[in-house]
C-alpha cells in the first residue's frame, strides 16, 4: 500500500466503502474486535473467528479510501488480496493466512480448541488492523494550515 492517495475523503452514505471515513472505518474495527475477544472468552469460536476476520476487513476498508487498491468489496476478499500483496510486510501476509486459513468449528457435538488457538486468530486480526491503522495514519492528509 505505498501508492499515493488518489483524493481526500468524501463521505458518501450510498457508497459502501465512503459511507464511513478512514478514522471511522478504523474505530468500527475496534468495536467489532473486542466484539470477537468477547465471543472467545464466551466459547463462541464460530462468532469469534467471524468477528476477527470482519474487524480486519472494516479497518482495511479505511486503509482502502487513502490508498486504493483492487481488492474487492467483502472483507474476506480483503484479506485474500492482502495475503499477496508485494508491499505488505510478511507477518502481515501470514496474519492474513491465520484468518483465512482457520475453520470454523464444524456441526459436530465437540470441536477440540484451545486459547492458544482463539489467541492466535486474535493476534492475527490485530496485526491487520495495525498494518491498516499504520497506512491511514502514513497516507492521511496533512491538516490545512489556518492563515497567518
Amino acid at each position: 500500500m505505498n501508492t499515493p492517495p488518489v483524493k481526500p475523503f468524501e463521505r458518501d452514505p450510498a457508497h459502501w466503502l465512503y459511507k464511513l471515513s478512514p478514522d471511522e472505518w478504523l474505530r468500527a474495527a475496534l468495536s467489532e474486535m473486542a466484539r470477537a475477544e468477547a465471543l472467545y472468552q464466551e466459547r463462541n469460536a464460530k462468532g469469534g473467528l467471524a468477528s476477527a476476520r470482519r474487524a480486519a476487513g472494516m479497518a482495511l476498508n479505511g486503509a482502502l479510501i487513502l490508498v486504493p487498491k483492487e481488492w474487492g468489496r467483502s472483507f474476506v476478499d480483503h484479506l485474500v488480496s492482502l495475503r499477496t500483496d508485494v508491499d505488505a510486510p510478511e507477518a502481515v501476509k501470514d496474519a492474513c493466512r491465520v484468518l483465512l486459513e482457520t475453520q470454523p468449528p464444524g456441526p459436530t457435538l465437540l470441536t477440540l480448541r484451545s486459547p492458544k488457538g482463539d489467541e492466535r486468530v486474535l493476534e492475527a486480526a490485530r496485526d491487520v488492523v495495525a498494518h491498516a491503522y499504520a497506512v491511514i495514519r502514513k497516507n492521511e492528509p496533512l491538516p490545512k494550515a489556518e492563515p497567518s
